[in-house]
């Protein structure tokens, strides 16, 4: 669907944050998992010019996929780890690759928590010892509490990283709060079961959240940009409710980040991918309704992800005000210059379809694993060429994510 686009479009319009940056227009690449990281967690040539792509394509702001805080723990192999100083350089051509044409980059910065993929002989850490509600997963990856020098650690953890993302020359980084990950985790009543200050009630729960922003914060200083990612639900009976994660958006608004995004979901129920038990998750933007609850009490830049596709609603919500940008992830596989496309009126073309199961978790990591391998084909200068079938598509990924997994440092 084409519609009629004047200059002053909504989604052309820049955006000024908080902290003094803007970006050039309203369309953001969120988060998705390149594994484009050698074996070690530097960035690769691979990363930088798939980066560099996006840019070219006029997107305003990328948010790249989760970097690692802590080497001891990977949500997949081949994701990028910044700890130290090592591969500064590597880092900083990745961002500056990304703002060639102008576009803002900011690094998601994330630990898994109990859903580390590796080490895989090694217990995951968790708010408690609580396994995955998932078959097999709650008897053989059930991970251990962690202790309150362990919590502190991670917090600092998450300031080093962004410490050290700023000095490679990203704009800012986002704080990824959500999907099921160790801060998500700490806000969950069913994953954190603690009875200290870092558990049991609401305000406890998110202490390490807001711990966490306020330390990022100090060590970035105030020009360039927080951005948390959190869940608008859990999508499961007992988990974070909308109207608790409301009150979490409220708090992080009192404590000054430039930019919330808005997802939802977790392994268990991967909402985020439009696998969630609400009708909601059927129809276009899936979080949409907590957007529009959210704004009645909160002025805080919005940025909503999730199942947008329509041009015309992305213009609308932007310019009667409910949210600041649009957020989209998967179509940027298949349209590196996707932005282009919706800045001049064009909706997302009609999505390719990708192998399932049937069973949501497992289909949730296809349609991750068929992504990451068209992250691979524009990396390399090749056009995005979709997968058929479900063969083809484990071979795709499955005996080089058992090689990346062998050989990951």
């Amino acid at each position: 669907m084409t519609v009629s686009v004047s200059s002053n479009s909504a989604l052309q319009q820049p955006l000024q944050l908080a902290c003094g940056i803007s970006v050039p227009n309203r369309i953001a690449k969120s988060a998705m998992s390149e594994q484009l990281a050698d074996r070690h967690g530097s960035p690769t040539t691979d990363i930088q010019q798939l980066y560099a792509a996006w840019a070219r394509g006029g997107t305003g702001l990328l948010i790249t996929g989760n970097v690692m805080i802590d080497h001891r723990a990977f949500v997949e192999p081949r994701n990028v780890v910044l700890e130290d100083e090592q591969f500064l350089q590597a880092h900083k051509l990745w961002a500056q690759a990304a703002q060639a044409n102008g576009s803002k980059i900011i690094m998601q910065i994330n630990h898994p928590g109990r859903v580390a993929v590796l080490p895989l002989l090694k217990k995951p850490i968790a708010p408690s010892a609580v396994g995955l509600d998932l078959p097999a997963m709650n008897l053989i990856r059930v991970p251990r509490a962690m202790s309150e020098t362990e919590i502190l650690e991670q917090i600092q953890r998450f300031a080093t990283t962004a410490a050290l993302a700023v000095k490679a020359g990203f704009d800012g980084v986002q704080v990824h709060a959500a999907h099921g990950y160790l801060l998500s985790q700490f806000l969950s009543p069913l994953a954190n079961t603690r009875s200290d200050q870092w558990g049991g009630s609401p305000e406890n729960r998110r202490r390490i959240l807001i711990e966490t922003v306020l330390a990022v914060r100090q060590v970035i200083g105030k020009n360039k940009i927080i951005s948390v990612k959190l869940n608008s639900a859990d999508f499961q009976k007992g988990g974070l409710s909308q109207e608790e994660s409301v009150q979490i958006a409220l708090a992080l608004e009192a404590e000054g980040i430039d930019l919330l995004e808005v997802s939802g979901g977790n392994y268990e129920s991967p909402a985020q991918l439009g696998y969630a038990p609400e009708r909601q998750a059927q129809r276009d933007a899936y979080f949409l309704d907590y957007a529009s609850a959210l704004r009645q009490h909160s002025r805080l830049p919005l940025m909503l992800t999730g199942g947008l596709r329509n041009v015309e609603l992305m213009n609308r919500i932007v310019a009667d005000g409910t949210v600041d940008v649009v957020g989209l992830a998967r179509p940027f596989a298949l349209q590196p210059d996707l932005a282009k496309q919706l800045l001049a009126g064009k909706s997302v073309a009609e999505a390719a379809k990708i192998p399932a199961l049937g069973y949501k978790p497992v289909d949730a990591y296809l349609q991750l694993a068929w992504h990451a391998a068209q992250f691979r084909r524009i990396s390399n200068g090749q056009k995005p060429k979709a997968i058929k079938g479900l063969i083809r598509t484990v071979l795709a990924f499955g005996p080089r994510m058992g090689f990346n997994i062998l050989t990951q440092d």
